[in-house]
């Protein structure tokens, strides 16, 4: 209830305020607002925001866009409204439960896939919600009968990361200390799994490589990291229907991993 009087409160002072040019002859802040409605529980993109000056210091804003980007919002927060650290959060998990939609924000084509991660085959758990990351597979060509020799190969990058398992670290509200929905501390340490998403055509290959050859995350610079999520479906798989199933024959005539030996 505080949150949303809080959004509410956010419209009231850019009415005030005047919008776009600061008024009162004070000192002007810029301060980021939503440039669209953001619903509850959704990954922020710079997209959804531009700035504006305001009279006065209100504290607990942000001056850029690129502070708000990739926190998710514990409220819908509505057009025009002034954003705050105490509307966000670092971690879709530390919201209270009851606020959670119905549905995942995927898009259309797009499936959610929990895979398995640990300190050593998920960047010591620096991998966090929002982030991109990259997938290396490593095996024998004997999985291809094309010899014995050893391979390891880029085979997916830019996977986006929705969820995370029970353990989070380095994981907090952007206002502060990360709190439980049950009131408790959030448990610290590495996470041991992570939800991405993806096809499911691609979903079939990463069960795949999950399955037969040993598999490490990278993780990209977040200058690298795509300007806007999937929005539409991918031409090459645009429904679930698209997938056909996997095998080594697929795998290698796809990612050439033969070709290496």
């Amino acid at each position: 209830m505080l949150l949303a009087i809080l959004a509410g409160a956010g419209v009231f002072l850019l009415g005030n305020f005047g919008g776009g040019a600061a008024i009162g002859g004070g000192p002007s802040q810029v301060v980021v607002v939503a440039a669209q409605t953001i619903p509850i529980r959704h990954q922020i993109v710079e997209g959804d925001l531009t700035t504006t000056k305001i009279s006065g210091n209100i504290p607990n804003t942000y001056g850029k866009t690129g502070d708000v980007a990739n926190l998710v919002s514990e409220i819908q927060i509505t057009k025009g409204a002034l954003i705050t650290s105490d509307m966000l959060a670092r971690d879709a998990s530390l919201i209270t439960l009851g606020s959670a939609p119905a549905y995942l924000p995927l898009a259309s084509g797009y499936v959610a896939l929990t895979i398995p991660t640990g300190e050593q085959q998920g960047v010591a758990g620096h991998i966090t919600l929002g982030d991109y990351f990259t997938v290396i597979a490593s095996g024998s060509l004997t999985l291809f009968n094309k010899g014995s020799a050893a391979v390891s190969k880029t085979v997916f990058t830019n996977v986006r990361v929705i969820g995370l398992g029970p353990a989070a670290s380095n994981v907090q509200p952007a206002s502060g200390t990360a709190v439980a929905s049950n009131g408790s501390s959030v448990t610290s340490g590495v996470t041991s799994s992570i939800t991405i998403e993806l096809t499911q055509c691609d979903s079939e290959f990463f069960t795949w490589f999950l399955n037969n050859m040993t598999v490490k995350y990278t993780l990209e610079s977040f200058s690298d990291y795509l300007k806007q999520p999937p929005a539409a479906p991918d031409p090459k798989c645009p429904t679930v229907l698209s997938a056909q199933g996997v095998t080594a024959k697929q795998v290698d005539a796809f990612y050439h991993f033969s070709a290496l030996g």
